[in-house]
């Protein structure tokens, strides 16, 4: 019932490696806004915005009209550890760790502080 109150549902759900840019769901006008944002993250290399923010834990909002976002990074040793005795903090690269919250840091606090939500 409070759906139309939600700017952006974001997922990190594919681990904490060296993030490349988000997937994102939305209508071109949305699109250009979160694409103005990423430009911030220029300095770590992070800026690329991709068609289609995907994950379980967000489509429900996103079927609804909620634009959406899902990290993307290095796929490439999720699943030496994921769901293993090995998935646990110590295997973090604490520097690729920082990025992705850098970028979630920089998307969410710009999308807060805007005067109007982003466009459906």
């Amino acid at each position: 019932e409070n759906i139309s109150n939600f700017d952006i549902v974001m997922e990190s759900d594919e681990g904490t490696f060296k993030p490349s840019g988000l997937g994102f769901t939305g209508n071109a006008k949305a699109r250009d806004i979160v694409k103005e944002i990423m430009t911030l993250l220029q300095p770590i290399s992070v800026t690329n915005v991709y068609d289609d923010a995907d994950g379980t834990d967000i489509e429900y909002w996103m079927r609804n009209g909620v634009p959406g976002a899902s990290l993307r990074d290095d796929l490439s040793k999720y699943f030496w550890f994921h769901h293993s005795q090995g998935d646990t903090m110590t295997v973090q690269d604490p520097n690729q760790m920082n990025l992705c919250a850098a970028v979630w840091t920089v998307v969410s606090y710009v999308i807060a502080d805007m005067e109007e939500m982003l466009p459906r």
